[in-house]
């Protein structure tokens, strides 16, 4: 097992999680869709006491089934857990490094986009390759993000 870290955007949820693997999973069902406002979530299922919260995060009670964790503040998705579950998942975006994942399955499937599966013949453009993200970010005197 090895930590992992994570949080929201403004910092204010933050977490370490023991994890036993690298594996990862893709939620296109329509509640995720809506949740987080994407054609699908990428999750990481993780052991709920194996999650240290520096900072609780809020919960959304999205169903009479689960709830989601989210950031009041900047309205970051964190996750969802099924009540009365060990286990619940933690968006693969909101790790610091989210580098080591790699998705194993998808779930939901009667909702995914086939559109948005392969993306991977379309033109690509990295943040500090577009003048004017760049500019907004220098002239707010901050370093463009990674």
């Amino acid at each position: 097992m090895r930590e992992q870290t994570g949080g929201c955007q403004c910092g204010r949820v933050r977490f370490a999680v023991r994890i036993d693997s690298d594996e990862a999973y893709l939620c296109h069902c329509r509640m995720c869709q809506r949740a987080t406002g994407g054609v699908s979530i990428a999750f990481k299922n993780v052991v709920q006491a194996n999650i240290e919260w520096e900072h609780e995060p809020d919960w959304y009670v999205s169903s009479p089934l689960a709830r989601r964790p989210f950031c009041r503040e900047c309205g970051t998705p964190l996750g969802f857990a099924y009540n009365e579950s060990e286990n619940m998942d933690l968006t693969v975006g909101s790790f610091d490094d989210p580098s080591p994942f790699y998705p194993v399955s998808n779930f939901g499937a009667e909702s995914k986009h086939a559109a948005w599966e392969d993306t991977s013949h379309l033109p690509s453009m990295k943040v500090t390759e577009y003048a004017p993200a760049v500019k907004r970010w220098t002239d707010a005197g901050l370093e463009v993000p990674e």
